[in-house]
């Protein structure tokens, strides 16, 4: 049976009202035991203050947001394409993915907190070292996501293609490449959830503008407020860029959420 529009956005509510439940309970908890123990501001502000400094510093947390999203969103592009590229060529040359993906592994074994102040001091201030601090960080599990997917393709779908005198190329594009989106999908999830991270970091080791910058300087003001005033704006710059991954997910592959085939 289909499922009225109207009674859509009460499915939607009913199935977030745990999360926010437990959220909104995680800060009243946090918000009494301030109050109640006497804890200094200093050392822990309550999340009524920390809200406070939102409010009070609006433009500047507006102004530095900026920065960090376009090093998120243009280091993320890119890790998209190199991931993309990468995949594509371990695909067609089998050997290549014997020789390339210990490389690959050993990159991501790099701890960010030595590799970043390297990248700066290379590249500058700028944007290039964010965006390849942010690529570094995320196009692993995309690549990974995309090489399992080709591999997950139907052995008979393949075969059937070729019988009928496909080429490689058309294989991948008809069989071998929609059956890696579901797995894309995936990775993109979790690679996006780094992205901001990873984008912060490095503004944090050097930059003139941008999230990483305010926290530092709070950090340095001892702001803890100010400082957490910047982390909450980070993690909602993540959760609506992990939403808008999501929304591209039921846009391109909407018919597996409907439960039909396309």
């Amino acid at each position: 049976m289909a499922h009225s529009p109207s009674g859509a956005p009460a499915a939607r509510l009913a199935h977030s009202l745990p999360t926010l439940l437990s959220v909104l309970s995680a800060l009243a908890v946090w918000e009494l035991y301030v109050r109640l123990s006497g804890i200094s501001a200093l050392v822990l502000p309550a999340p009524s203050r920390v809200a406070g400094q939102i409010v009070a510093h609006r433009e500047l947390l507006w102004a530095n947001t900026l920065p960090t999203l376009q090093a998120t969103l243009t280091g993320f592009a890119f890790s998209v394409s190199v991931a993309f590229v990468l995949s594509l060529l371990i695909d067609f040359l089998p050997r290549l993915r014997r020789a390339v993906f210990p490389v690959l592994v050993i990159s991501q074994t790099l701890p960010l907190v030595a590799i970043a102040p390297l990248v700066v001091l290379w590249f500058g201030f700028g944007l290039t070292p964010k965006i390849l601090l942010v690529g570094l960080v995320t196009f692993f599990p995309m690549l990974v996501a995309l090489v399992d997917g080709y591999e997950s393709t139907e052995p008979d779908i393949e075969a059937l293609l070729g019988s009928m005198g496909a080429s490689r190329w058309s294989i991948f594009r008809r069989a071998r490449f929609p059956s890696a989106m579901p797995y894309f999908f995936a990775g993109l999830r979790i690679s996006i959830t780094y992205a901001v991270v990873a984008a912060i970091f490095a503004e944090y080791v050097g930059a003139r503008a941008g999230l990483g910058i305010v926290i530092l300087n709070a950090k340095n003001s001892f702001r803890p407020d100010l400082m957490l005033a910047a982390v909450v704006i980070s993690s909602l710059l993540t959760l609506a860029l992990f939403g808008a991954t999501a929304l591209l997910h039921r846009m391109v592959l909407g018919w597996r959420f409907a439960g039909v085939a396309p």
